[in-house]
């Protein structure tokens, strides 16, 4: 059930867990058996089964979802598996939670759920029956082996919905810091809608839902875990920041290695995030308590997102 450092590289960042660690943050997680108040679980992770909790939350009590469920894929998460089904299968299976979660969402909620190119659709035909589906996300995931009779597989999709046509979308707060291609100057000779730095030239540019800058936690980066599908803290700190407000509940109701519980910590919102597996659950515990000390967020500073592979963002690797 251990993560030990031991064999790794000198460099390697990796965020580990030992067993004193293990037995030190389990106590920290809960579990609940009966219907339950907020105040019960905010800042909290419950470590069980989704299916056993869902029931036993309190109503309209969430501002944001963020969900990066199993992908209909055959995978392997610490001492359990997700088997791949038949595409129908996997719909039944999206929709036997997605139609628990309405009930705990507040009027103006959001709703963001990740998917890859084969459960994309999927996730289209059970979000469309209960949200209005505002957007489709595709980021880039540069990691991976490439392929040999086949495109190499290198995007993901999060489908962004709300329970309602009133929701909050704070655009200001998710706006980007680019490169400059071709500095346009002005008939006075001063740059027209860009800045000149000692790091070179960049312009302040409106998101889109094409998403190029995210890198996919690796060994030498501070966040990252030995958590086979862990989503990169700039990812989930656009969506936070966008879609909820300072003190807001974010729920993640498979939380994994608790990225969105640390994210939300971080950036001044409050959380509850749920999973199965006591070992990720105690991970997330710990990264929890780093975010007390560490609030930088890679790729992020002075309420700016950062283009990947720039020079202020090679900084914070």
């Amino acid at each position: 059930m251990e993560i030990k450092s031991k064999g790794r590289a000198p460099r390697n960042r990796t965020i580990t867990i030992d067993n004193n660690e293990i037995s030190r943050l389990k106590r920290k997680l809960i579990k609940i058996n009966n219907p339950v108040s907020v105040s019960d679980i905010e800042n909290k992770t419950i470590n069980q089964d989704v299916f056993q909790v869902l029931d036993l939350l309190p109503d309209k009590f969430v501002d944001l979802v963020f969900v990066d469920p199993p992908y209909n894929l055959s995978k392997t998460f610490n001492l359990r598996s997700f088997k791949a089904m038949e595409s129908e299968k996997y719909e039944e299976w999206l929709d036997s939670w997605v139609e628990k979660i309405i009930r705990l969402l507040k009027p103006h909620a959001s709703v963001y759920i990740c998917g890859d190119w084969k459960s994309s659709g999927a996730i289209f035909n059970v979000t469309k029956k209960y949200f209005q589906i505002q957007n489709r996300i595709t980021f880039e995931r540069e990691k991976g082996r490439g392929a040999k009779s086949n495109w190499k597989n290198c995007s993901e999709d999060i489908w962004f919905c709300t329970l309602s046509d009133k929701y909050n979308f704070d655009v200001e707060a998710v706006k980007m810091k680019r490169k400059v291609i071709a500095p346009y100057k002005d008939e006075n000779g001063n740059p027209k809608d860009w800045e000149k730095t000692k790091e070179g030239n960049y312009r302040i540019t409106y998101p889109s839902n094409i998403w190029t800058d995210i890198t996919i936690p690796f060994w030498s980066m501070p966040e990252n875990t030995d958590h086979p599908t862990q989503k990169p803290e700039k990812l989930v700190a656009k969506i936070i920041l966008a879609s909820s407000k300072p003190n807001d509940i974010v729920f993640d109701p498979f939380l994994g290695s608790g990225t969105t519980s640390v994210v939300a910590k971080k950036l001044g919102r409050r959380y509850v995030g749920i999973d199965i597996d006591e070992l990720y659950c105690c991970l997330a515990e710990k990264r929890l308590e780093m975010a007390e000390k560490d609030k930088t967020i890679q790729g992020y500073s002075d309420g700016i997102f950062w283009e990947r592979n720039t020079l202020s963002e090679q900084k914070k690797l």
